[in-house]
């Protein structure tokens, strides 16, 4: 049995997503998931926003010994719903497994682009 680094609930504050892209990449964010445990993570991510309510119903999956990147430009609500763009937001990644995530956004509303990355603020249980 591996040992499992992480924690089971992160919180990532500031998510945009933005609708410009000015060159052949597309603007967008990731959650960068490493799993080193020996049990599959079940990832539940809760979006909060500033003038709705939170959306409860985006998952995603991480295999046991696995690094997984969910694109948030890509992900789809159990309803087929996506992440509004244009939109400031922040995310609560919960996993059944200790998991470690990082969070990353590639903004090409410009045509010089820019990389943001961090790892997300890690709750303790």
């Amino acid at each position: 049995m591996s040992k499992a680094y992480g924690k089971k609930t992160w919180l990532i504050p500031d998510a945009f997503l933005n609708s410009k892209s000015k060159n052949e990449s597309i603007s967008h964010e990731a959650i960068c998931v490493i799993n080193t445990s020996d049990v599959d993570a079940e990832i539940s991510l809760t979006l909060f926003f500033e003038d709705r309510d939170k959306v409860t119903d985006f998952s995603s999956f991480c295999g046991a010994g696995r690094t997984h990147h969910i694109r948030l430009d890509k992900i789809r609500s159990k309803k087929g719903e996506m992440i509004p763009r244009d939109t400031p937001y922040a995310i609560l990644v919960e996993s059944n497994v200790e998991i470690v995530v990082q969070y990353s956004r590639l903004d090409t509303s410009e045509v010089e682009m820019a990389l943001m990355t961090t790892i997300a603020y890690p709750v303790e249980q």
